[in-house]
């Protein structure tokens, strides 16, 4: 968009994009803790936005909304990790999920039930599936989410330009995408099609949950264990 004077209308990129950042936030929200406020999530998007704003040069080739949702969410992402969103006691739980998780499967020789998991942490199967949704921020690792220590460069600007160039490094990321795919094919029927749903159709936990026809926090609950069940196998990778 441009003014009269041929210039990028910044105010109408603005509010036309402001959609954009809305559904990254509610997409978002879902893997996140009750404690994490939706409407602080669209406001550190909106100033995420505005840095894209600010920062993009079409003459690069990427199209600014590709360019603005890495913004977008890169400033979301700093400020759970400035807040230290996922308490204690969650990671606690989250890392005894996965524990159990990984010692039933060694004993059973296949993917452990839900109520096989549960009955190794000692807990009911409605106390198990309670846990499950309060460690929802539970998540496998976003490119977005691979900085240095020292800096705020991300996975993207260090490897994109010169990935084609590290052939050992190409090998590595195949191998682990190779891994990523069996482990997601080993998952239960469900889970696997909620992780489809969720991560290569971009549907909300709502119309997941249509869909399944369950409700959203047992679509939660799910997902939850899902990505328990890909950590645990992925640990080695």
């Amino acid at each position: 968009m441009y003014t009269a004077k041929g210039q990028l209308d910044r105010d109408a990129l603005l509010r036309q994009h402001v959609p954009l950042v809305r559904r990254i936030a509610h997409h978002m929200i879902a893997k996140l803790p009750p404690n994490v406020e939706l409407d602080d999530l669209i406001q550190v998007g909106m100033i995420g936005l505005a840095e894209a704003l600010s920062r993009y040069q079409a003459a690069q080739g990427v199209q600014f909304e590709t360019f603005a949702t890495q913004r977008i969410r890169g400033a979301m992402l700093d400020e759970l990790r400035d807040s230290d969103w996922m308490s204690r006691s969650s990671r606690k739980s989250q890392k005894d999920i996965e524990q159990a998780l990984h010692r039933v499967e060694q004993r059973l020789g296949r993917s452990p039930l839900e109520s096989e998991i549960a009955a190794e942490l000692g807990m009911s199967l409605e106390d198990y599936q309670s846990l499950l949704g309060k460690v929802r921020g539970t998540q496998l690792v976003y490119l977005e989410d691979m900085h240095h220590d020292d800096g705020d460069e991300g996975f993207l600007d260090r490897h994109v330009a010169d990935a084609s160039a590290d052939p050992l490094a190409m090998l590595r990321d195949q191998r682990l995408r190779d891994a990523l795919v069996r482990a997601i094919q080993a998952l239960p029927e469900r889970e696997q099609h909620i992780m489809g749903m969720y991560y290569e159709h971009d549907m909300n936990l709502k119309e997941i949950a249509a869909v399944l026809g369950v409700t959203e926090s047992r679509v939660c609950q799910l997902h939850s264990q899902a990505v328990a069940r890909l950590r645990t196998k992925m640990r080695a990778h």
